[in-house]
């Protein structure tokens, strides 16, 4: 047998590595390794694809060849803390963060990492530890909530409960985070009652938690270990790199928390994102596979793999997914809107509006909120149903009287069947006081006093949403029919030209007539 060649294992790496085959990546840049395990090169690829992959055996002993090399990079620091955090190797933990703090890069972490590592081995105050991070700036931001974290790992449960309270400016998803992590910790400690205050709201999350405590059942998502702490503190900063647009650090450090701390849904979920933003499809959906059904974030998550299977083309797969979360015994809302929006992409309307209805019943029939009745409405509309559909968009109208999105819906809907035109420049008039910059909008206010034969107040207003959206067919149709009957047939070629190049179907096929016999009664846009 003939030895491996390791430049043809590299070669056959990278051509995986563009093609965005990052799992066959990691595995090719392994073999190559195998063969010439102390090639700097090599190594750094293997490294950052086996991180991106997940595969964390591979990951080390790159990182390993690396380091041995001295061309370790920064980020590297921390697959070796993680391995002394799994080992229970205090020490060894601390002479990392040592070298993380002379590397200078993530020196303002190194705060937060010694009070984990403190409170893991027991040895001295984590509080003390972490307060070397007050000075200011981003290291003080890490602080007040790895403090909060702390004091709840410590079971100083008041404390705790205040210090998380007082993190509400870090933003509605981030928040939500802490005061489950929180809440999980505190049914850790039989506080049901307290954990129970800290989620009042009505999301999937706090309802599933809740849901979860009160059936006294342990609830996922506490934070109660150095590894723990660490890989929270890893979300994070995933987070706020992948903002940067820096995606492939952001990755890096996303799967550092997915390794040091699996249990961490949000770890897993913003692998997913970021993996996703990169066209990673199926490596994102397996990300997906790590959070557990019981999590709080479980019907996110879902959500989330539904939209992804749609994308990668198994449109099928993904319905089964949204069929299976709607029949479920405690499906949602937006479990049924999920369905009916899988219904909606696949032109399947009557089914779409079916799901939508099963949705505005669980949100309280003509009383539910005017996203969920404008939704229904809008599939009944496409299912040819516009009877069904116009007392329920109304409904959305008296709900939503300030709401330009549904006061031009319903407005448009009346335009194109000519009917109580009158009402339907209302409302599209007060749609557009609502929103004077939208170019949709604008053009409705267009096109109504078109229909209604005002060129003179039709042609200016769609020739600035033209201008607002140049690439949208309807809206150039719209001015090329204008032009036409003011008698500017140049221009009015132009225009349905341009609306042309994007338009479909029946749409296109209206236009041609157009350029080729001019606007007849037949050929004019509804």
């Amino acid at each position: 047998m003939h030895a491996s060649n390791p430049y043809t294992e590299y070669a056959r790496a990278r051509v995986a590595d563009a093609s965005g085959q990052i799992g066959v990546a990691a595995r090719g840049y392994a073999a190559a390794l195998t063969e010439a395990p102390f090639d700097e090169t090599l190594a750094a690829r293997a490294y950052r694809r086996a991180v991106a992959a997940g595969d964390r055996v591979l990951a080390l002993r790159a990182a390993q060849t690396l380091q041995d090399a001295g061309a370790l990079p920064p980020d590297g620091a921390f697959l070796f803390l993680i391995e002394a955090l799994d080992d229970g190797d205090w020490a060894e933990a601390r002479r990392i963060v040592d070298r993380i703090e002379e590397e200078a890069l993530f020196a303002s972490l190194v705060p937060v990492m010694r009070a984990w590592i403190a409170f893991g081995a027991g040895d001295e105050d984590p509080l003390v530890a972490l307060a070397a991070g007050t000075d200011g700036g981003i290291a003080a931001a890490y602080v007040r909530e790895h403090r909060a974290l702390l004091l709840l790992a410590m079971r100083r449960y008041e404390e705790g409960v205040a210090a998380t309270l007082a993190l509400s400016e870090l933003g509605p998803p981030r928040f939500l985070r802490l005061r489950l992590a929180a809440a999980a910790r505190l049914a850790q400690g039989r506080q049901r009652d307290e954990a129970l205050a800290l989620l009042p709201g009505e999301s999937r999350a706090e309802t599933a938690a809740r849901a979860v405590i009160e059936r006294r059942r342990s609830l996922p998502g506490a934070i109660d270990s150095a590894s723990d702490g660490i890989g929270e503190m890893f979300v994070r900063l995933a987070g706020e790199i992948n903002r940067q647009n820096a995606s492939q650090l952001a990755l890096t450090i996303s799967r550092f928390a997915t390794f040091v701390a699996p249990d961490n849904s949000v770890g897993w979920f913003v692998t997913s994102s970021i993996l996703t933003q990169s066209d990673q499809n199926q490596a994102a959906l397996a990300a997906l596979d790590g959070v557990g059904s019981r999590d709080p974030f479980h019907a996110d998550v879902q959500d989330m793999r539904v939209q992804l299977l749609a994308e990668t083309g198994e449109p099928e797969a993904a319905l089964e997914l949204a069929r299976s979360r709607a029949d479920s015994r405690n499906a949602t809302v937006a479990d049924w809107q999920r369905y009916g929006e899988r219904y909606a992409a696949m032109e399947s309307y009557d089914e779409a509006a079916e799901a939508y209805g099963r949705a505005v019943s669980l949100a309280g029939g003509e009383n539910a909120p005017w996203t969920a009745l404008l939704l229904y409405g809008g599939a009944l509309l496409d299912a040819g149903r516009w009877e069904e559909a116009r007392p329920v968009l109304e409904r959305a109208v008296e709900l939503a009287p300030d709401q330009a999105v549904v006061l031009n819906y319903l407005g448009y809907a009346l335009l194109e069947r000519r009917q109580d035109l009158d009402y339907a420049q209302e409302l599209i008039t007060r749609a557009s006081q609502l929103n004077p910059n939208s170019a949709s909008i604008t053009d409705s206010l267009g096109w109504v006093h078109f229909v209604q034969g005002d060129l003179e107040r039709a042609i200016p207003m769609l020739e600035r949403a033209s201008i607002g959206q140049p690439a949208e067919p309807t809206i150039n149709e719209h001015l090329g029919d204008a032009y036409w009957v003011a008698g500017r047939r140049r221009e009015a070629r132009h225009a349905w030209h341009a609306a042309l190049v994007s338009a479909e179907d029946e749409v296109a096929a209206r236009i041609r007539a157009k350029l080729d016999l001019g606007l007849t009664a037949e050929t004019a846009s509804p």
